[in-house]
């Protein structure tokens, strides 16, 4: 079975042993041979045939058609592609930012052992200099943070994706997160998506896997949600770092057009994103890059 995943440092692995899960912070993921590296996300409605149309002029759009017509929607029933960037003849990056949460992490927060998993500066500074980004959001992080949730999802600049519901893994030995079979996996995240879709937005169908690990029978019980799966190609680094100098590193040394950056918003077990964020930023702009919502990017075919 082909099992694709990040790698996560030492530190990381015990701490996610505690139950606090973050993503990798080195290399790219091993590719599958069935990977995609680009897919335009659907931007309409998808037919039984798979053939986008437009909604009907007038018709108010059942939750269905606004599904089939968010960004990142694909065939439901087909196994979905998986992406790391967008197409490179552009100027655009994405900055994603996840948002875990699980059991453990919220019994932290009730006794006191953690103080937040929100990092509201991080979100401050996007609001402040106007930055696009799309945030990944678990199903728990936005029940434990509804009034964050509801910022995000008013701010035009800012899209909503899935992050599974309480980042559980999908396949085994993903540097031993809690499991969920496959099978459950369709339920998990589909929570997620009803647990967002009242707050409105920038609602897109993209998915990540915890840890970025996945398989064929993880992407196959995706298949009934038609979402587009997205793991990044730049790895920040930032779980558990205590400098920013690291991160700012981790994505300025690999950064390019198209690129998907991969960070957190998780304060407590990502506590320098937010000092290396304005480095990141400034970076980006001296490499002629401009910051975009993950849709924008994947689209981006201005150049080509």
């Amino acid at each position: 079975m082909s099992v694709k995943k990040s790698h996560l440092s030492v530190g990381a692995v015990v701490a996610l042993v505690a139950g606090i899960t973050l993503l990798a912070v080195s290399a790219s993921p091993t590719r599958k041979a069935a990977d995609a590296d680009f897919v335009v996300p659907s931007t309409g409605q998808v037919s039984p045939a798979g053939t986008a149309r437009p909604p009907t002029a007038g018709a108010t759009p059942s939750a269905a058609d606004r599904d089939a017509a968010a960004p990142g929607a694909t065939r439901v029933g087909s196994r979905p592609p998986v992406v790391d960037h967008g197409p490179r003849s552009g100027n655009l990056v994405a900055l994603t930012f996840d948002a875990d949460m699980t059991d453990a992490m919220r019994y932290q927060l009730r006794t006191g052992a953690a103080k937040s998993y929100a990092n509201i500066k991080i979100i401050d500074l996007l609001e402040r200099e106007q930055v696009p980004a799309t945030f990944f959001l678990t199903g728990k992080w936005v029940e434990q943070y509804p009034k964050v949730t509801r910022r995000l999802a008013d701010n035009p600049r800012f899209e909503l994706a899935n992050h599974t519901y309480g980042h559980h893994a999908f396949v085994r030995d993903c540097y031993q997160l809690p499991h969920l079979p496959a099978r459950e996996l369709t339920a998990d995240a589909g929570r997620t998506f009803e647990v967002v879709a009242p707050y409105g937005g920038r609602q897109t169908r993209y998915f990540r896997f915890p840890g970025l690990c996945h398989d064929k029978a993880a992407l196959d019980a995706l298949a009934p949600l038609g979402v587009t799966v997205v793991d990044g190609d730049v790895i920040s680094g930032d779980p558990f770092a205590t400098a920013w100098r690291p991160i700012v590193r981790a994505v300025l040394d690999k950064v390019r057009a198209g690129s998907v950056v991969v960070l957190h918003v998780t304060e407590e077990n990502a506590p320098m994103t937010d000092e290396a964020l304005p480095h990141i930023l400034a970076g980006l702009a001296e490499r002629g890059l401009t910051p975009a919502t993950l849709s924008e990017v994947l689209a981006d075919d201005r150049t080509r």
